[in-house]
């Protein structure tokens, strides 16, 4: 999607590489325990929190990605990168037709403006395929909410640290918006 809105970008676990970066944008489809192992056995915990939290580089999580920045997941029990104060928790509903994974399309409101927002349309629609979601401790840091079978937080900002649990590189125009803005900051 980055190649389609004409921003260059590559894909890279060398430290060298990601420290240089002006912004980085830390995917992720699958375990959250799975993620922050491989992490660590790359060697990237400590190079991640030397650019984002001490040289305050932008960083945008995504679906995945976003979970792996909170403190602690119930996703196999396991501590995540603690860039920002909030955990990430499993569905679990009484109501049937909530399935789990979360997984369609479903519409994002906004709760404050920020430079990852700016322009984008009150009450765009996002993909999303998940089966966690993160509460934040900070209510300020909640960017975004959804509903489904409960409002749930779907986007959060500290700082230069921002995270999303739809898939804007999947989500057509509207995650076309927020990349390219991202990619301003």
């Amino acid at each position: 999607m980055l190649a389609y809105i004409g921003i260059e970008s590559r894909i890279s676990a060398v430290h060298s590489q990601i420290t240089t970066s002006d912004h980085l944008i830390l995917p992720g489809v699958g375990h959250f325990q799975h993620g922050m192992e491989q992490l660590e056995d790359l060697g990237l915990v400590d190079v991640l929190k030397q650019v984002v939290l001490e040289n305050e580089i932008p960083i945008l999580g995504i679906c995945l990605g976003m979970q792996l920045l909170t403190k602690h997941s119930e996703e196999g029990n396991i501590n995540g990168l603690n860039f920002i104060d909030a955990l990430t928790k499993k569905f679990d509903f009484q109501d049937a037709t909530f399935k789990v994974p979360h997984m369609g399309w479903n519409s994002v409101e906004f709760k404050k403006d920020s430079p990852i927002n700016k322009g984008v349309v009150s009450n765009p629609r996002y993909y999303f395929v998940h089966s966690y979601f993160v509460e934040c401790a900070n209510q300020d840091d909640i960017l975004c909410t959804t509903s489904y079978g409960k409002n749930f937080v779907s986007g959060f900002q500290n700082q230069n640290i921002f995270g999303l649990q739809f898939h804007p590189e999947k989500s057509h125009r509207f995650g076309m918006e927020i990349l390219a803005n991202f990619c301003k900051i």
